[in-house]
């Protein structure tokens, strides 16, 4: 047995094979199903010519099959890939041509999509398509029904030993370029987002692989990804609840509602609500006010989140509607994991956390023209981690060149994140660098400002960028969507944002917008948003 997440998943299901392991939609199943389920579709997938190593697409909503595609995958030591369902045609070309697929996996609405760019993957010539009603014509890309092709396969395990340096690679869209394939050795992943298999048991991460089946406790959490499974905050959290023994609970719904996800959870009487950050918190929070009482959430003693911006305002308005639960607020990254977590009780500080610096976590110096370095106290830098960390980016030497580098001997994954390593040596996280704003000799960092900005009663959503200015270099600027009914002027705005934060960070320009634009993952579109607010649109006095 290794630190591979099939040997870890198997080990689990035999340990507790009636256990409910996934709930999507109508669809129920057993720890025993799901992984008999995985077999049937890992023969199939052996029976093609997939073998170790080989790349197969997973091009779904969520659904059971995702999952059971995904564990499939790791069974016969191929490399699952997650395509978003929401990419156009030239993100599509780029990851069906960038991903090496010799396979895909997809919901059967697709297929016109597929058959678009399948030139762009000429190894790629087995087409596997879930059922979703939408009538595609298979024989288009000469794909096979996904129950057919689980037909008549074994239930048996008989694959090869596998490795805990078998890949998972997870594609992430960033805020510019095309999407990367972060490179995740198993071991390092399990160990670097999946806490080791140590969330839930009060004997912490497992020292041998052996270990994952004591970590099963006897009572079963029950909790809920609403992220899409293409999305790796998701797919972390869906991780952790199967390798523990949980319950899992997917969002089958096509967008998020908070009536229908709120029903969802008083229905499956869910423990944990797992969410990516305030893009998904609004309007769950919109749903719990406008209804109040309706729905029994006794349940729930966990509101968690991970993957984007969770802001100080949503979690406090969190607390109202739970106060006996506790809120855990994750920060990291597609190429992080999981680099440090609060727990909702940060209020009045900078930055999006605070960790301890150690050995594998610190601020590097890196200088163009001057060789890298760990920062002196009080520096501010690039945050930074090393030991359980990915190999690269797959098929990109040049980035992989720019974010994995050397610092005195040792490899250390440069997040992007600016940081701060203060007098305490603790780690102040203040978010991407990249999209820092300088003005007038002073950094200001757009999330600080975009929190300070969600604390207003009149603001749903609102994003922060630097615009040209002839005095200062740059200015700040907001795009601000407003609740219904709401009347915003650039006065009120600054008036309520100098009760959070100094100052020069104070927007100096708003822009009102219909909707903020954001990936489907919640992540925020600063390309987006800079260019519609260096076009004046929207702009309010």
């Amino acid at each position: 047995m290794h630190f591979n997440l099939a040997d870890l998943f198997e080990a689990v299901a035999d340990a507790v094979p009636e256990r409910e392991a996934i709930v999507c939609g109508s669809s129920r199943s057993r720890y025993r199903d799901l992984d008999q389920g995985a077999n049937r579709i890992a023969h199939y997938l052996k029976q093609q010519g997939v073998k170790s190593g080989d790349h197969v697409g997973l091009y779904m909503y969520n659904c059971m099959e995702y999952m059971e595609a995904m564990l499939a995958c790791f069974k016969i030591r191929a490399v699952p890939i997650n395509v978003n369902y929401r990419y156009v045609k030239d993100e599509l070309l780029y990851i069906f041509n960038n991903a090496d697929m010799v396979a895909c996996v997809h919901h059967r609405e697709f297929i016109p999509h597929i058959d678009e760019v399948r030139s762009a993957a000429p190894q790629l010539n087995t087409f596997i398509s879930v059922d979703d009603d939408s009538g595609e014509d298979l024989s288009k890309i000469s794909a096979v029904d996904y129950q057919a092709a689980q037909q008549d396969q074994s239930n048996e395990r008989d694959f090869e030993e596998r490795s805990e340096d078998d890949y998972f690679i997870l594609y992430t869209g960033g805020t510019t370029g095309m999407p990367k394939g972060v490179m995740w050795p198993h071991k390092n992943v399990f160990f670097a987002a999946m806490g080791g298999g140590g969330h839930f048991s009060p004997n912490g991460a497992c020292e041998k692989p052996e270990d994952i089946v004591d970590r099963v406790t006897e009572h079963p959490m029950c909790g809920i990804a609403l992220a899409p499974l293409m999305h790796g905050a998701s797919w972390w959290f869906a991780c952790i609840q199967l390798l523990a023994g949980n319950k899992l609970v997917l969002n089958h719904n096509r967008s998020l509602k908070g009536e229908q996800v709120w029903q969802i959870v008083a229905d499956e009487k869910v423990n944990a609500v797992q969410i990516v950050g305030d893009a998904m918190a609004i309007p769950l929070l919109d749903a719990l006010d406008a209804n109040p009482d309706r729905w029994d959430l006794s349940s729930v003693f966990n509101i968690g989140s991970g993957g984007a911006i969770f802001s100080d305002a949503k979690q406090a308005a969190f607390i109202k509607h739970f106060p006996n639960a506790f809120i855990t607020n994750s920060f990291g990254s597609s190429e992080g994991g999981q680099m440090g977590m609060d727990n909702g009780s940060r209020r009045n500080q900078t930055g999006l956390g605070n960790v301890e610096r150690n050995d594998y976590m610190d601020v590097i110096i890196d200088e163009e023209g001057q060789p890298r370095r760990h920062a002196e106290l009080g520096e501010t830098g690039i945050f930074a981690r090393s030991g359980y960390i990915p190999k690269g980016y797959y098929n990109d030497p040049e980035k992989t060149a720019k974010t994995f580098v050397e610092v005195d001997g040792k490899t250390w994954l440069l997040t992007g994140d600016a940081a701060k390593l203060e007098e305490d040596n603790t780690i102040t996280v203040y978010g991407r660098g990249s999209n820092c704003i300088n003005s007038g000799g002073e950094k200001i960092f757009p999330e600080e400002v975009e929190d300070a900005l969600k604390a207003h009663d009149g603001i749903f959503d609102a994003l922060v960028v630097g615009v040209p200015d002839e005095r200062w270099g740059s200015r700040v600027s907001a795009i601000i969507q407003a609740r219904d009914g709401a009347s915003l002027t650039l006065d009120s705005v600054q008036d309520h944002c100098r009760n959070h934060i100094a100052g020069y960070k104070v927007p100096r320009e708003i822009h009102l917008i219909g909707e903020v634009p954001r990936a489907p993952s919640g992540k925020p579109d600063y390309k987006t948003a800079k260019a519609y607010a260096e076009s004046g649109e929207g702009r309010v006095g």
